[in-house]
């Protein structure tokens, strides 16, 4: 066979499953190799290397989700797609977040075998998933990121649950940028608050005449974002009609147009959002079940900013230091009254609720500090430390005093005791932390593992 064609491994226990596998891309110009078992494949691997592997999810000795781990702790950039028979979609699920490319369903369909292989092997390969505006080191993050960074470079259908403002469309973007499809469309689309005949145009374009206003053909999303990321946000909002045409498309990859009669092809990634109890809207009929699972390949949750209070500080001095460059304005940080109603806020609206009432104080600042917020603290709410405010009365600077110094020995642990880290983190400059810690009786070499400063 021609040098240069792309080299495949198939691994399978079965040799039928090898031998058609090997069959039909042999035909199609790819050189084959093939393998029965994964102690097998590495060693093939390390011999004579790949550009793709095939493999099968049950096999004896090493299981297929071991041998893909092994693939990718070795060979992280090389694309596999896994084989799932009918009762392993647990398994071709868990792959998918293990960073399986895609998965084949047996009995084999052609036509989806070549494309599939195609786009696995022509794609870009991916820079990783960008995480700039994911910001935060609660642990419900920490463990975002690490998703995120495992599933960007999959083909996997993505599902974004969370409540409104929590960055759900800031995930689907992270995913795209760090996708084989980076460089192709990003197209965002609200599921609600539209009629069904134009949330149909709007997915699946229309022919003229269609139905009354249709006075011209007009071009989906779904076409628009071929070979990109379609972001469906509200998508619990879909009338049922609405849902049974997206699961086509997820099953076929094809769909036709309002009033059309031509099938068009496309290829898309889903990334799916919704604020929605989706069991709960199953259970009532309104969200199909087949779709569920169809979108959920990968689900990710989005932790409200309520119960991640330790990423306040650090969210409110990124939005703070944004909007300050915007208006080109000196605001230095926080006052520790704003601070301490920062922190008693229980923030309904999540981060874009901060981010906003951030945008609004630096808006209206006129000095170097913002003094207060005037969102205020509530009786009962949990203030930075964990601890509840009590109902009745205060004392104002023992508890301001110790707001501070809890944001400070937050701070502190977070950077190892690095006071110009944690005066960016606080929104300080090194002067204002400089001072507090004095002022405070804050011994940084605690964090340093220096042990307690001598008496």
């Amino acid at each position: 066979m021609a040098e240069g064609k792309p080299r495949v491994l198939v691994v399978d226990d079965e040799a039928s499953v090898r031998e058609l596998l090997e069959i039909l891309l042999a035909g199609e110009g790819y050189r084959v190799r093939t393998a029965g078992e994964g102690g097998e494949a590495l060693e093939v691997l390390g011999r004579e290397g790949a550009d793709l592997v095939i493999q099968d999810l049950r096999m004896p000795g090493m299981d297929g989700l071991g041998f893909l781990g092994a693939i990718k702790d070795r060979w992280p950039e090389m694309p596999a797609v896994v084989i799932t028979a009918h009762g392993t979609w647990d398994d071709a699920v868990e792959a998918m977040r293990l960073g399986a490319f895609d998965y084949l369903k047996k009995p084999f369909d052609t036509d989806n075998v070549r494309a599939v292989l195609a786009r696995a092997l022509t794609a870009p390969r991916p820079q990783g998933p960008s995480e700039e505006a994911i910001l935060g080191n609660a642990p419900a993050i920490q463990a975002l990121r690490r998703l995120l960074r495992r599933v960007a470079a999959t083909d996997a259908t993505v599902l974004v649950l969370g409540e409104s403002g929590t960055g759900k469309e800031l995930v689907a973007r992270s995913l795209h940028r760090g996708s084989l499809r980076a460089a192709e469309p990003f197209i965002p689309v609200s599921c609600g608050g539209c009629t069904e005949t134009l949330i149909l145009s709007e997915l699946f374009g229309h022919r003229r005449g269609a139905f009354t206003g249709a006075v011209a053909d007009k071009r989906g999303l779904f076409e628009l974002a071929d070979r990109g990321t379609l972001f469906l946000d509200e998508v619990a909002e879909l009338s049922l009609e609405a849902q049974a045409k997206l699961l086509r498309v997820l099953q076929e990859r094809a769909f036709i147009p309002l009033g059309g009669e031509a099938e068009r092809r496309v290829d898309v990634r889903i990334v799916a959002a919704t604020n929605k109890d989706l069991a709960a809207s199953m259970n009532l009929g309104a969200f199909r079940e087949d779709l569920y699972y169809r979108l959920a390949v990968v689900p990710l949750a989005m932790p409200p900013l309520r119960e991640r209070r330790e990423d306040v500080p650090l969210l409110a001095g990124h939005f703070l230091a944004r909007y300050a460059r915007a208006y080109a304005r000196r605001v230095e940080g926080f006052s520790p009254e704003a601070r301490a109603e920062l922190a008693a806020h229980d923030w309904p609206g999540n981060v874009r609720e901060l981010e906003n009432t951030i945008h609004r104080l630096v808006a209206m600042t006129e000095g170097p500090w913002i003094a207060a917020t005037g969102l205020g603290p509530r009786p009962g709410a949990p203030d930075a430390l964990g601890e509840r405010l009590p109902p009745g009365g205060l004392d104002l600077e023992g508890t301001l005093a110790g707001v501070e110094r809890g944001y400070l020995e937050l701070a502190l642990a977070r950077t190892g005791g690095n006071l110009t880290e944690a005066a960016a983190l606080l929104g300080l400059s090194f002067r204002a932390i400089r001072y507090k810690v004095k002022k405070l009786g804050v011994d940084t070499r605690r964090w340093k593992g220096e042990g307690p400063a001598p008496g």
